[in-house]
């Protein structure tokens, strides 16, 4: 099994029991060794009282980016902390794309960015999330 495939099964694992990331009508666009891409549709009851998208909608798209990047490997990993920085608001109707990355990975911590942009390419949020591998596998290899 290669690399790639290993990160495409561990992804098609860990989304058919993923409610939250479903419910919230995400999508996986890509996934790699260490990475993934993911979108959402900013919806009407994710909007705050400023009428643009809430934090939490956000930090939680980059989440499920990070959780599908750090889980590429087929071991069971759980975030250890995450912190997000916001730029420019998401607005109404607009597709958001949360594009996680590896920066390092060693023993069972792992470090991953996420930028989250919008249509237009502006950068919303920038989240970095610390990893900690666990017991267990996505599927028996």
């Amino acid at each position: 099994m290669t690399a790639q495939q290993r990160a495409e099964r561990s992804a098609a694992q860990m989304w058919s029991t993923d409610k939250a990331s479903q419910a919230l009508g995400m999508e996986i666009v890509e996934v790699s060794p260490g990475g993934a891409v993911m979108t959402m549709q900013v919806r009407a009851e994710m909007l705050n009282g400023h009428g643009i998208c809430h934090g939490g909608y956000i930090f939680t798209l980059a989440d499920s980016a990070f959780a599908f990047a750090c889980n590429s490997y087929n071991q069971l990993v759980v975030a250890q902390e995450n912190t997000i920085t916001y730029l420019a608001p998401g607005q109404p109707d607009e597709r958001l794309t949360a594009t996680a990355v590896e920066v390092a990975k060693t023993g069972r911590s792992g470090v991953y960015d996420v930028t989250v942009t919008g249509e237009d390419g502006r950068k919303v949020a920038l989240f970095r999330g610390l990893s900690r591998q666990v017991k267990g596998q996505h599927f028996e290899e």
